[in-house]
């Protein structure tokens, strides 16, 4: 097959007559490289025997530049007290070893997180619909037949003609 069985609706200007009951409608059915397409009225859209839509991808809520940079300060506030309680409780250890030993550890200053400002992908503009695999067929049969004609067209030139005379 040379398609997917995925079209996406779209709106045309032009009003053809629909693929099912010959009604004026503008709706079209198009796979996404426009191999093929169809037009379709809204009403056999909603029938599960000619087309079901197929759920769109969850879309994530977006989060806007004031709460990422509020997070970004809360966690900044939050590595800062635990900064404070690590020299308390180094302070503490060395009043307890009275300069035993002395270690010469530094506490780690937490790496930034660096923030890459991720822009969302675009959210599909055309609701998507898969054909029932029978309607789906036969638009393949129609696609596979048109070229076979085509074929034929090109070849049918190549071959000899055959002889014109009739014995006698």
């Amino acid at each position: 097959m040379s398609f997917q069985n995925i079209y996406y609706k779209r709106i045309v200007a032009t009003a053809k007559p629909c693929y099912i009951c010959l009604r004026q409608t503008t709706t079209v059915l198009a796979t996404a490289d426009v191999i093929d397409f169809l037009y379709a009225c809204d009403h056999h859209l909603t029938d599960t025997g000619f087309a079901t839509l197929l759920a769109s991808e969850p879309v994530k809520p977006q989060v806007s530049a004031e709460e990422i940079a509020k997070i970004k300060k809360e966690y900044e506030e939050k590595q800062q007290a635990k900064k404070e309680k690590e020299k308390a409780k180094e302070k503490e250890k060395e009043k307890a070893d009275d300069g035993k030993s002395e270690k010469a550890t530094k506490p780690r200053a937490p790496t930034p997180i660096p923030s890459s400002p991720s822009t969302p992908p675009p959210a599909p503009s055309h609701p998507k619909y898969t054909l029932h695999r029978q309607i789906y067929q036969m638009r393949c049969d129609e696609h596979r037949k048109r070229r076979q004609a085509k074929q034929v067209r090109e070849v049918a030139p190549k071959l000899p003609i055959a002889p014109r005379d009739t014995p006698k």
